[in-house]
């Protein structure tokens, strides 16, 4: 499972021009299931976004986790994150999940993360969605439950 995890302050995520979710400071998390993912790849996942310290503490270091900050979480499906653009100038995405299998895994990942007690948002699987944020730092973080970058 790949990740790209925003610090924001605020972001929202739009169908056919009707807002289907939204968080206010925390994390738009991006998320792609790659062909055999596992339960163990979403637990892993959801272990890195819930204890990622990257809130500042009172001397302003990044220390806190969203846990710490009482954070929301803005959870959008995104297959396009396994695009293998390596080769030619089309990606490939030969190694994105099946929609059938994606599913499960992407609602396991927000599934699991309100059960920690993290408000988690989503977008809809497979629609055209319009993603807003008001980014914070910026802070960018990449996760992938099988690479170390």
């Amino acid at each position: 499972m790949r990740l790209v995890i925003q610090r924001v302050l605020e972001a929202s995520v739009e169908v056919d021009g009707k807002t289907v979710g939204a968080c206010k400071q925390g994390y738009l998390v991006l998320c792609g299931a790659e062909t055999g993912d596992t339960p163990e790849d979403v637990e892993y996942c959801v272990n890195k976004t819930a204890y990622l310290r990257v809130f500042e503490d009172e001397a302003g270091k990044m220390n806190r986790s969203i846990l710490d900050i009482k954070g929301s979480i803005l959870a959008i499906s995104q297959f396009t994150l396994l695009g293998d653009a390596r080769h030619g100038r089309r990606p490939s995405f030969d190694q994105a999940e099946a929609p059938g299998v994606a599913t499960g895994l992407y609602d396991r990942y927000c599934e699991s993360l309100a059960a920690m007690g993290i408000p988690v948002e989503k977008g809809i699987f497979g629609a055209d969605m319009k993603v807003s944020l008001v980014n914070d730092g910026p802070v960018t973080i990449l996760i992938d439950s099988r690479k170390k970058f």
